[in-house]
């Protein structure tokens, strides 16, 4: 079975700081399956690394319907950039006819259950990202690690 997974939790520096978020549950994956990266922040455009963003006004369901944006902490609008990049995740997940997806928690794009609300103060709010938003409306699993 293939599974599409956040690029940084199996090592690769794509975080918005230069690093990765490498997991040992992640890794362990692909004893089971064939894992497929996707960087969504970066196939959206975004260079690595880049100002960390949240998103304001609501959720990545929010972000969708065109009643959030995800801002970069100075101000920068990058909605266009993450939609994008969703979109990306989504054409390789049916590409490959992946039906499951472990993304990045917490994350603008990839956070399952929960986000940061968008204050840049650490606070965390119930909510998806962009990416895990859409995957979902497509009715792929996610999981979040």
């Amino acid at each position: 079975m293939k599974v599409i997974i956040s690029a940084c939790l199996l090592g690769v520096r794509c975080r918005y700081d230069g690093g990765h978020s490498k997991n040992e549950t992640a890794m362990n994956q692909k004893k089971t399956y064939q894992l497929i990266p996707v960087c969504p922040e970066e196939s959206g455009g975004l260079s690595t690394p880049r100002p960390p963003a949240e998103i304001v006004g609501g959720d990545g369901d929010a972000v969708l319907d065109g009643k959030a944006k995800v801002m970069t902490e100075d101000g920068t609008d990058v909605t266009d950039a993450y939609l994008k990049g969703a979109h990306h995740a989504l054409q390789v997940a049916q590409s490959h006819g992946a039906t499951h997806v472990i993304l990045k928690a917490r994350s603008p794009s990839c956070g399952c259950g929960d986000i940061y609300d968008g204050t840049f103060t650490g606070t965390l709010t119930s909510g998806d990202g962009v990416t895990t938003a859409l995957l979902k409306r497509h009715s792929i699993t996610v999981t979040s690690v």
